[in-house]
């Protein structure tokens, strides 16, 4: 879904009367975003933050800068702002700092790492019983653990992405910037045991920002409305 300015004419009207609704609070996260959203960029603003990036951003969500906010109420616990800070532009929220906008012009790899690797990692976990304290467990444990933290968190694996949302307990949202996957999201919910993966519509087709937005707007309308 290619979003114009004209296509996300009224969204940011949307968002706001919602906010007001006696029954807003029931949409999920809103308590964490409280229905504010950032003052639009200028064309300026936009210009300047692509130029520090070095790249282009995906149109729709360059358009949503744009026209409906530089960031806030939105999916989960809300879109993460944007804003420039000491002369340089940055995301701001929950695992922002993830993203290394120094490299978002590097094409977002394909995902998954080595699964022999993998296998080889998952055969060395150690087992309680194969240790006769439990301080040395614990401690095999948490080497263990870094050793697969480094595989799975590996920072050339999100190149050319961004954080974009927080869904509490560690699970976030990424928005790909650059690469054959350009303008998708993609769930990351490494911290509950499950990889990088596309976030997919009813149909199966990679879910783009615009699409995503405006799915969520209007699921959380119907939430509202059926609380009444």
């Amino acid at each position: 879904m290619l979003m114009t300015d004209q296509q996300w004419a009224g969204i940011r009207q949307r968002v706001e009367a919602l906010g007001t609704s006696p029954a807003s609070n029931d949409v999920f996260g809103a308590l964490g975003h409280t229905w504010v959203l950032e003052q639009p960029l200028s064309h300026a603003e936009l210009a300047e933050l692509e130029a520090q990036m070095k790249v282009t951003l995906p149109e729709d969500f360059r358009t949503f800068l744009l026209c409906v906010g530089a960031g806030g109420a939105g999916p989960a616990y809300g879109v993460f702002p944007v804003r420039r800070v000491q002369g340089r532009w940055r995301w701001e929220g929950d695992g922002a700092q993830l993203a290394d906008l120094s490299r978002l012009a590097e094409p977002f790899p394909e995902q998954g790492p080595d699964p022999q690797l993998l296998e080889e990692l998952a055969a060395q976990c150690p087992e309680e019983e194969d240790f006769d304290e439990i301080e040395e467990f614990d401690d095999a444990i948490e080497a263990w653990d870094e050793r697969w933290d480094a595989v799975m968190f590996n920072p050339d694996r999100t190149v050319g992405a961004i954080v974009i949302s927080h869904r509490g307990c560690a699970l976030r949202n990424w928005l790909v910037i650059s690469g054959e996957h350009r303008g998708t999201i993609w769930t990351d919910d490494r911290a509950d045991e499950a990889d990088l993966a596309p976030l997919r519509s009813e149909d199966g087709t990679p879910m783009t920002f615009a699409r995503w937005y405006t799915d969520w707007l209007r699921r959380a309308e119907r939430t509202a409305l059926d609380a009444i």
